[in-house]
């Protein structure tokens, strides 16, 4: 198993930024790729951007690549989300997920889930 944890979420104010981590422990060797994703207010859960492990190649939902930005430190099995110029319909639960296979943005191609990390950004 791998246990993704998110960190970083907040209250952030229009046009402001915030950096989301996602730590990976446990048999993380198994893991080829990260994905984040986003559940706003009512709406379903979205991919937002995904990397794969071994060669940094990431993908993004087509609205939000000009704003976010994921990279990864695989020294510290850890995936970030860099997220400016941010927007009120930003706002939503963010979660980071772990892929047995290179990034996707196919929710049933993720194994592991994190909690889920806020984020909400005010007008």
């Amino acid at each position: 198993q791998v246990q993704p944890v998110e960190s970083g979420g907040g209250l952030v104010q229009a046009g402001g930024s915030l950096r989301l981590s996602c730590a990976a422990s446990g048999r993380t060797f198994s893991s080829r790729a990260m994905g984040w994703f986003r559940q706003a207010p009512g709406k379903e859960r979205e991919f937002v951007a995904a990397i794969t492990w071994s060669n940094g190649n990431s993908i993004y939902a087509n609205s939000l690549k000009d704003r976010f930005t994921v990279s990864r430190d695989s020294a510290k099995n850890t995936v970030y989300l860099q997220m400016n110029s941010l927007k009120p319909e930003d706002t939503a639960v963010y979660y980071c997920a772990a892929a047995m296979q290179a990034a996707t943005i196919f929710q049933y191609n993720y194994d592991y889930w994190g909690q889920g990390t806020q984020v909400t950004v005010s007008s």
